[in-house]
């Protein structure tokens, strides 16, 4: 009678090896999710993904850059301007352009292109203001609708969210000038405390110390970061017309000053090296805004959607169960 062979003998701790590294790991990572802070982000980074947060950045992004455009025919507008009546400084351009340039031809184009502008500096300044105005309303809207969308507790527009049109515009006419006020008031704010802090190390005599400069420097950061948190108050507080808890609203507002401060920071490191290259040096500043403009963004909905997804200490509907082993 032949012998069945004896099954391998397996211990009870080689059983429920692969049993209990799952549940570890669950327990591991539940811990790591039970920490508030870490909590926090999760659920805003749940809500950013779930409202279409990237796509909205996006969506921006091209509105920013669309509205440079307009932007840009005001500003030459306005240099012809200042060309026509200071015609010493037009003849002096003129001959810098022509001196410049070894290409006759072009040095000719060059030359017609500055008097043209010159003499339609009206038409073109009337007509980039007007698209400007235009382009800036819908843009202001469309990112007032991009923080709504965060920051409401559905994902759909509610009835009484519902404007007629004009007063939409009219919303929006005034949002943009708040926007350009509290943008102005921050560059304001930040140019006037590092020219001051200049003029008084240079005052005293104090440019020497080199202890003095990171001192300094912290300074000077500490005020471009505060400028930074006007603006976004105005934008994540006064331009959705919502009302979030004041706690979350100041905690969220100065995640944002410091991510925008980092964002300048990183910019300012990358363009020049980005220019190095001939691609870069051709395509280098418009890659630089459009990545600007998205990072911004990005970061605006992200910190709407932290604002919104904050839960009071007592409330303790949103905690998860704890996994089974």
């Amino acid at each position: 009678m032949p012998v069945k062979p004896a099954a391998p003998h397996t211990s009870s701790t080689e059983q429920g090896a692969p049993h209990q590294q799952p549940g570890r790991l669950a327990r591991w990572l539940h811990r790591i999710r039970s920490v508030p802070a870490i909590a926090h982000l999760i659920r805003a980074g749940e809500r950013f993904n779930d409202r279409m947060g990237n796509q909205f950045g996006a969506a921006i992004t091209y509105f920013s850059f669309l509205s440079l455009i307009p932007i840009l025919m005001v500003s030459f507008a306005t240099v012809g301007f200042v060309l026509a009546s200071n015609p010493d400084l037009l003849t002096g351009l003129i001959n810098r352009i022509v001196n410049s340039i070894s290409d006759p031809n072009l040095a000719r184009t060059l030359k017609n292109t500055v008097n043209t502008a010159v003499r339609q500096r009206t038409t073109v300044g009337l007509t980039g203001l007007l698209i400007a105005l235009y382009s800036g309303v819908n843009w202001i809207g469309n990112l007032r609708e991009a923080i709504r969308a965060q920051s409401r507790d559905v994902w759909e527009r509610q009835p009484h969210e519902e404007e007629k049109l004009y007063l939409r515009y009219l919303w929006d006419f005034l949002s943009l000038i708040g926007l350009l006020l509290a943008l102005g008031i921050t560059l304001f704010l930040t140019s006037v405390a590092g020219s001051a802090q200049a003029t008084i190390v240079r005052a005293l005599g104090l440019g020497g110390i080199e202890w003095l400069r990171p001192a300094m420097t912290l300074i000077a950061l500490s005020i471009s970061i505060f400028a930074n948190y006007l603006l976004f108050l105005w934008i994540l507080w006064v331009l959705p017309r919502h009302n979030p808890r004041r706690t979350p609203l100041l905690r969220g507002t100065l995640m944002a000053a410091i991510g925008f401060e980092v964002l300048k920071f990183a910019m300012t490191v990358a363009l020049p090296k980005l220019a190095t290259s001939p691609s870069g040096a051709a395509f280098g500043s418009v890659i630089g805004l459009m990545t600007f403009f998205y990072f911004f963004a990005r970061l605006t909905l992200f910190c709407a959607a932290w604002i919104a997804t904050a839960t009071p200490k007592n409330d303790a509907s949103r905690q998860a169960p704890l996994p089974d082993a």
